[in-house]
């Protein structure tokens, strides 16, 4: 009880601050676009039910329309080939949703090129300067990317060779999900893999090998920015979808100041 205490003191007191990482959600959500022949997910959209009306003369609510992955999200394993016969999001262990975090920044790297890719050894730069990945935790991609996340032609930035988003090189990947401790990856982009990832080989890396591994994925964070480089405690709060290939989740990081 004490420790809940100090920390419920320290954020009324500002000790401890509540940033959130989600993008709003509403009908201009940026949503990922697959070519021809693959499908699509819908845009959100809500369907008023009343408000305060003859349907509900002192009440307003609606129902949601929405994909999965949608917004700020979470990929659980069963939602990629490689992880099939993994979890879904309502099996998630809540461990792996409040967790520690840190933020790995290449936002000076993404701004000269839309297609940068972190490698290996970015990632060892960053622990000799920083400490290692946490065990359980979660590395943060920032690349600046939710700064575009307004407009969802500068947020997808597609062209006729394709999409053109920062993210993470395949041997990267790889080596995240299958030899270090973390419980997943979190990036500003519309998904967790670059926009070119369809030809890497194996194609989505990251989608590969993370959802493989039995680890997450989280898209479309912001605020990055305003988190320190280690330190911070991330909380995830997906839907408890039975059956869930993923949810749209509030993401938000307690950090000390």
């Amino acid at each position: 009880m004490p420790l809940l205490a100090d920390l419920l003191d320290s954020i009324a007191a500002n000790r401890v601050e509540i940033v959130d990482l989600t993008a709003p959600l509403s009908k201009d959500t940026p949503i990922l676009q697959l070519p021809p022949p693959f499908a699509n997910t819908i845009n959100f959209s809500l369907e008023q039910i009343s408000r305060y009306d003859e349907a509900g003369p002192n009440w307003y609510w609606n129902n949601i329309h929405t994909g999965e992955h949608t917004g700020t999200h979470v990929d659980a394993p069963v939602h990629w080939s490689s992880g099939k016969d993994g979890p879904d999001v309502s099996q998630l262990a809540l461990r792996t949703l409040v967790a520690p975090a840190v933020v790995v920044d290449v936002s000076d790297r993404a701004v000269a090129d839309p297609d940068y890719l972190l490698r290996i050894d970015d990632v060892r730069l960053w622990e000799a300067e920083n400490g290692p990945l946490p065990a359980g935790g979660w590395v943060l991609l920032r690349t600046g990317w939710d700064r575009r996340s307004n407009d969802a032609t500068r947020f997808l930035n597609a062209d006729e060779t394709g999409p053109h988003t920062p993210g993470i090189a395949a041997e990267c990947a790889r080596w995240l999900a299958e030899d270090t401790n973390l419980a997943g990856l979190g990036v500003e982009t519309v998904g967790t893999d670059a926009g070119a990832a369809h030809g890497f080989d194996p194609p989505f890396p990251c989608h590969h090998y993370f959802l493989g591994a039995g680890k997450l994925g989280l898209t479309q964070l912001q605020n990055l920015a305003r988190l320190p480089a280690t330190g911070a405690v991330l909380v995830i709060s997906p839907l408890p979808i039975v059956g869930g290939s993923g949810s749209p989740a509030r993401v938000y990081a307690l950090v000390e100041r």
